[in-house]
Parts: structure tokens; sequence; C-alpha cells
């Protein structure tokens, strides 16, 4: 769910790096040049939560009239059709053309940056875009163009990465001491970073090597594409092989049963076994990938001069190297032992109480006995919860708080026919009270078929200062995947769907006011570790009660959601949550290892055992490979820890900074200015040290993860 889809681009390095997006930085411009246009309130905006919470006849007024003015999509002229694709491309590719002669004709100088980031930009605004029409779009003849438009583009990328030329057009200006003096900060550190992704690439190889290192980025996007499909194929058995009680939990397909995954909330203890072993047995050919795929990256990682592949992947980082990501999980794994193991003896207990015939604690039992505690310790139903949460309140939230904490609003903007892909898109305007028009966000928040079952939010377009002067919007797309309303009922979310929805406007907000001078580092363009923690410090916020009570009210009484409801849903979250978090850093210390010194010591799956009984607690299960399923290595090869160490930055902001008053606007400017205004154009310690006032050191962050463990005094005497 925390997943930044349009980030996360498997594409080669070096100006493929603002194609994928993952580490792009940048720092936000000051002064009224960096701007936006200070364009008044529109007549076609309306307020948020009627865009969502309308009547359908309503909703209509705000997907455009037939009448009105045909374009293409996210309104781009040429993406009426798929053919326009092509069009698209073409005027990207002849523009980039155009640009690497220029930069290659260029002095030395501030320019030079300038045009490398122009080349960026034109490629990223066709590969961005494209890279969220493949998947979201519901015609197929879209998604086959756009998909046609990611291979092209990335092979223009990678000859570009090759390109000796325009490489020493950067270097003679990074080697000019004196015009590199006279650039400002941001200008210096992004032509930095241009060579730096030159460098990963290994254009300082000779001609043979630096084939070599274009073959292995190419054999390693090949097999991250067939690694993830295979993460999500179903395995099949012989239906015999199963108690006949227990087949219907299971696709049937003639004698033979489907298991798509793990079952994880079923009741049924076997069913949940079953699923465990069956889901989970080694596919060879999906083994033969995973040792291939750590062995090229590793090999390419040695090519161009790092010890390792986390070496390279960690460059640029907050934790900066394997060394420190390791002591940053040794120490957390030691803080949560003994509740831990509090946690597992705690669901054993409940196991013996439901199931005395099998005591013993299993890896399939963790998520379903944690989820029976929680309920009964709290009697946290999320259908009590729903009706107070609904899509239109929820929204009508986000707005109040943006607008307490940083001065703006969001307005539903009427599209025009031909912009969304979808008639359920809405569109947001995001505005200042003083600065204006920031940016769009395209709000694709609806179930329907075919679409991928994530949350997630796309870079479509990011934000730069034009050659004009003018300041390019940026424009995101956040998926998600909610029920869709009906005649007498609004869409209604869950609490957990609540929280995703906060958790990926943290994201949109980032893109929107990481307004940087350079589109190479725009808003969530930034280090991994970094950019999970706006949008997990949304879940902070929306797990207070003073903002939940700004918006939480019933649907049909308008009955505001009781304090005491608040409290216990948060608290039931810190049931068995030492188990849980002692899981993810199993799963870090797992990418950790492989991508760690190669060759490896023993095979991927001995290595999961091991580090399974060590780190997480729980046996490992004889004949699986549950690091087969481990997509995020795909994504984040090396960088799992992330989520960790995002959540410690996150929790200590919202304590020195929030917790006193959630709505503070001293703090939220603070906020903007200090850690979203500059992208990835710091480097993210930075960011978080001009936040917090102080350097944190590995013990702060975690001491910040293992305090919020802690049960509220007050709750607990409550529910008692």
């Amino acid at each position: 769910s925390t997943m930044l889809a349009g980030c996360r681009r498997a594409l080669p390095e070096a100006l493929g790096r603002a194609l994928r997006g993952r580490a792009l930085r940048g720092q936000a411009l000051r002064g009224p040049a960096a701007g936006p246009s200070r364009r008044a309130v529109s007549t076609s905006w309306c307020p948020v939560g009627a865009a969502f919470d309308a009547k359908q006849q309503q909703q209509q007024q705000l997907r455009g009239s037939a009448a009105g003015r045909e374009t293409g999509l996210f309104g781009v002229p040429e993406l009426s059709c798929p053919e326009g694709f092509q069009e698209a491309q073409d005027k990207a590719l002849q523009e980039s053309e155009q640009l690497v002669q220029k930069a290659c004709s260029t002095p030395p100088g501030p320019e030079t940056v300038m045009i490398f980031d122009q080349l960026s930009d034109s490629l990223c605004r066709v590969a961005d875009l494209a890279d969220f029409v493949k998947i979201a779009h519901p015609d197929f003849a879209f998604r086959e163009a756009a998909e046609e438009a990611c291979r092209n583009i990335g092979t223009v990328v990678e000859k570009l990465n090759t390109d000796v030329e325009l490489c020493q057009s950067l270097r003679r200006l990074l080697d000019d001491e004196i015009v590199m003096s006279s650039l400002d900060p941001e200008t210096r550190r992004v032509a930095e970073l241009f060579m730096f992704d030159f460098e990963i690439s290994g254009i300082h190889l000779d001609e043979e090597k630096r084939k070599k290192a274009v073959n292995l980025n190419v054999r390693i996007l090949d097999l991250c594409n067939e690694f993830l499909t295979g993460t999500h194929l179903p395995n099949k058995i012989d239906k015999h092989v199963l108690p006949e009680h227990i087949r219907y939990n299971f696709t049937a397909e003639g004698n033979c049963l489907q298991v798509a995954g793990l079952h994880a909330d079923c009741p049924d203890d076997l069913v949940r076994e079953a699923a465990y072993k069956i889901f989970l047995y080694p596919n060879a050919e999906q083994l033969r990938r995973l040792e291939e795929l750590l062995a090229s990256r590793n090999s390419l990682a040695q090519l161009v001069g790092y010890d390792t592949f986390a070496h390279r992947a960690l460059q640029g980082t907050m934790a900066k190297n394997p060394e420190t990501v390791r002591q940053f999980l040794e120490k957390l794994s030691e803080q949560l032992f003994k509740r831990t193991q509090k946690d597992f003896e705690m669901m054993t207990k409940m196991k013996i109480k439901l199931n005395p015939q099998n005591s013993k604690l299993m890896p399939w039992d963790h998520p379903y006995y944690s989820g029976v505690l929680r309920a009964e310790r709290y009697n946290i139903d999320p259908g009590l919860y729903c009706p107070f949460f609904s899509l239109g309140a929820c929204m009508e939230g986000l707005n109040s708080l943006f607008s307490q904490l940083l001065g703006i609003s969001l307005y539903a903007e009427q599209t025009q026919r031909g912009e969304v892909w979808s008639e359920d898109v809405r569109k947001l305007a995001v505005v200042h009270e003083t600065e204006g028009l920031l940016g769009y966000i395209y709000c694709d928040f609806f179930q329907r078929p075919d679409k991928p079952h994530q949350d997630c939010h796309f870079t479509v377009r990011g934000g730069r200062l034009r050659e004009n002067g003018e300041y390019q919007l940026p424009v995101v797309v956040l998926m998600l995947s909610l029920p869709t309303s009906t005649r007498s009922t609004p869409t209604l979310l869950s609490p957990g769907m609540m929280e995703n929805l906060f958790h990926e406007m943290g994201h949109a907000m980032h893109s929107m006011l990481g307004r940087t001078r350079y589109q190479h580092v725009t808003g969530t363009r930034c280090p991994t570790d970094f950019a999970e923690v706006p949008s997990i410090l949304m879940e902070y916020f929306a797990n207070d009660y003073r903002v939940v009570n700004q918006f939480a009210r019933h649907y049909k009484t308008g009955q505001p959601l009781p304090k005491n409801m608040v409290s216990r849903l948060c608290e039931s979250k810190k049931v068995c949550a030492a188990a849980d978090m002692q899981l993810q850093v199993f799963y870090a210390a797992l990418d950790q290892i492989y991508h760690g010194k190669h060759p490896l010591k023993k095979s991927t799956t001995e290595i999961l055992k091991e580090t399974q009984e060590k780190v997480y607690g729980l046996p490992y299960v004889p004949n699986t490979a549950w690091q087969l399923r481990f997509s995020h290595l795909v994504g984040y090869g090396a960088k799992y820890y992330s989520y960790l160490m995002s959540r410690a930055v996150a929790s200590m902001v919202w304590k020195q900074c929030f917790a006193q008053d959630p709505f503070d606007r001293a703090m939220g400017e603070r906020y903007r200015r200090e850690m979203l205004a500059h992208g990835g154009g710091k480097e993210p310690i930075l960011m978080v040290q001009g936040m917090l006032q102080k350097s944190p050191s590995v013990e702060d962050f975690v001491d910040a993860l293992v305090s919020d463990l802690d049960q509220d005094f007050e709750t607990f005497i409550m529910d008692s």
C-alpha cells in the first residue's frame, strides 16, 4: 500500500534515473521566480467533498459535457487515441536529439545543467505518463501503445547512458573549478547527481566493459519483469491431495486446485497451512531467475566499482551504506526481542484456546491470531467505523488539515472530454492561499475490472522552472481500490482504507510542494528511505482523534465518531505490533544478505531458513521458498529497510513537531520548508536535521520505533 509506483521503473541508470524517478533529487527555488501562476479560484472548481459524495447526476457535471472541447489523456492533445503515443514519442525523441547536440556544443556553465534537465524532462513527460497508462487504462489498445512507448524510450535511454560525448560535456563543467564555484548549490548538486548516474552505469569504463554494463542492465530489466510476474502466479495441486472439506476455499480447474495466495485471514488452520505450503512451494524456473538476478546485480555493481550491489544501491540514501543498515536492523531486533516473544506467547495461547490439538505456532498463524487478539481485546469491527468514513468526508478532512497546516485547498475541477481514462476519475486542483495553483492530482479511486488492486502514487509530470520563467506544474495520479457508491449510500471506507488514503495523499503533497528548479529532482524523486517519510507521517495524523474529529461523521445521522472508538482503534494496532515489526526486520535483513557479498555462501533457500529462524523466530517450513514471492526484491532491492527507517523518522517528526498540536501552522510551514520543498535536492539526513533541529543517530531511530509500541495507559484503563 505504501507502494510509489511512478518511481519504480526498472530502466537503466543515468538519465534513466529520471525516468525511473526513484533516487531523483532537487532543491527548492526561493523567491518569486519559482512561484506558480497566481491563478484565482476558477469557476470550474467545486468543494472537494461534494465531488466524491454527491449524487451521480451532480458528479456527471464534473466529468465534462459531451459537447465540451475534446482533448487527450491528461490534456495532452495527441493522446486522444492509442496511436497518439507514437506521435508523442516521436516528438520527445526529436527534441531529445536536438538537446543532446546542444549539450555537446554548449560551453561549461549553468546552461549545461539546464539542458540536461530539459533532456530528462522531454523523455519523462512521455515515459512517466505511459508508465501509468500501461497498467491502469481500461482499453487494451491504450495499454499496448503505452507499453511500446516505454520500451522505445528505454532503448533511447540506454544509448544516452553510453554516449561518451554527452558525458564529457558534463565532465567539462565539473572539472572547471572556477565555473563550478560560481554555481548556486542546487545547480552544483544536480550536475554532480547527473554525473553520479552516468558513473554507476559504467560510462567511465572502456568500450568493452561499457557494452557489458549495458548488456547487464538489459538482462537485469528482463529478469526483474520475469521475476515480478512469477511472484504472483498461482500454484496448482491435484485436488485429491487436500481433504474434501477444505477444497471449496480454492479455485477448481478440472482435477486441480489453484492456490493464488496465503489465505492469511481464514479461520481454518488447515486451510492456512495448505495455502502456505502449496503457494510457497519452490518453482525451479523462478528460483533460477532470482539467482541470476542477484548475481547479475552483483556483477554490474562490481563492474562499475562497488563492493556489492547494496553499496551501489545505498549511495546517496539516508543510511548511506549497508553497514549502517545492518547496525540499524540488529539494534532494532535486540530491542524487539522480549516484546516479540511475549507476542508469540499470546498468539500461542489463543491458538491452543481455539484449537487444543495443535499448540505450535507456525508462520501461517501469525497474521490470523494477531488479528483475533486485536478483535477480542478491543472489539474492533470495521463495519462499526465505515459509516463515519464516507469518502467525501475523508477528502474534506484532508482539505481542512492541509488548509490549517499549509494554507492549501483542494478543489474538484471539471475535466474535458478525453482527459480521463475512466468516468469515475476526479481531477483535483491544489491551490495555495497566496501562491495560487500548485498542480493537479487525478484521483483514480474506484475498483473496476482489470484494474490493479494496489494503492499507489504515480508522477505523470514533474515540476520544473521552464526556460521562459514559468513553472511547469506537477501532475500526479493517486490510485486506490475503493468500493463504488450506490444510489442510497456513498463510498464508505474502512479504517485501513482511510489510513491508506491519508498515506497516498502524503506522497501527493510531497509532489506538489517539492518545487525544484530541476525536474530531475522534483517532489518524490528522492532516496527511497526518505520518500516514505511524508506518507507515513500522514498516517499519524489519520490516527489522531483531534484530526479525525474534524471530519468523521455518520453519513446518515451526522453523529461524530466517539473518541473512545478512535482510541480503541489506535491501541488495537499495538497488539502484536512487535512481532509484526520483527517480521519486517526479517524481510529487510534477508534483502541485505541477498544483495551483499557474492557468491552467496549458501542457496537463497538455505539463507532464508537461517535468517528466518535467527531474526524472526518462527520455524522455517521444509519445501517452501518464501523468497520467490518477495516481489519487493525488484523495486526495493537492497532497500527494503526503507519502510522501517522512514517510519522512524516520521515518528520523530510527529512526536516532536505535531503531537502537541496537529494543526500548528508554524510547524506546518517548517515541515514544508525543511522537508517537502527540496524534493530530493538536499541530502535526506540534512532535511531531517533541519526539521528535528538535531542529527538523529541509529539509536534514535530504534527508540522512536520501539516507543510507538507502548500502550496508552489511559485507553487501557478506560477499556478495562
